[in-house]
């Protein structure tokens, strides 16, 4: 299976970039993985945000064709514990999905347009973290689920 991480910008901060680049590398071990970043809006701080979304979704859109399923990471999504999202991976695998592509959107979430063409939603927590941030924090899920997956010692219950 191919996972695909889409983002909307690049990460910024050089701390997120260094535990980005640590996870990704680590996760290449068990899965064929690939990070994409769609470009940022230009003059997106003059935009309402339903527009931006909608621009943004416009450049996210090749991208969704590309993928057998695609899972939005929103807060209002459906909440796993690591255990369960190591389940729900597992599923898809044995389902035969070759590309499953999870996508960080922009500060504003995403356009209903996004979420209709999804085949889903996944909240990492009920708190709010930036859109940059939340791209270190879901890498390392990833990688802390195939961990479990193979038995191995990352992660303690």
């Amino acid at each position: 299976m191919q996972i695909t991480f889409l983002q909307n910008g690049k990460t910024e901060e050089a701390y997120l970039k260094d535990g980005l680049a640590l996870y990704e590398q680590r996760l290449r071990r068990y899965v064929s993985y690939k990070s994409e970043v769609v470009p940022s809006l230009k003059n997106a701080r003059n935009m309402p945000a339903s527009r931006q979304k909608q621009e943004e979704f416009a450049l996210m859109r090749k991208w969704f064709e590309k993928a057998d399923c695609v899972i939005l990471l929103d807060e209002h999504g459906d909440s796993f514990s690591s255990v369960a999202f190591a389940s729900f991976l597992q599923q898809k695998m044995n389902a035969g999905v070759r590309n499953l592509m999870f996508v960080a959107g922009g500060p504003y979430g995403f356009a209903p347009e996004a979420r209709t063409a999804a085949q889903g939603t996944l909240s990492l927590s009920k708190m709010t973290f930036s859109h940059q941030m939340i791209r270190l924090l879901f890498t390392e899920q990833l990688y802390r689920a195939f961990t479990i997956l193979k038995g191995e010692p990352y992660h303690n219950e």
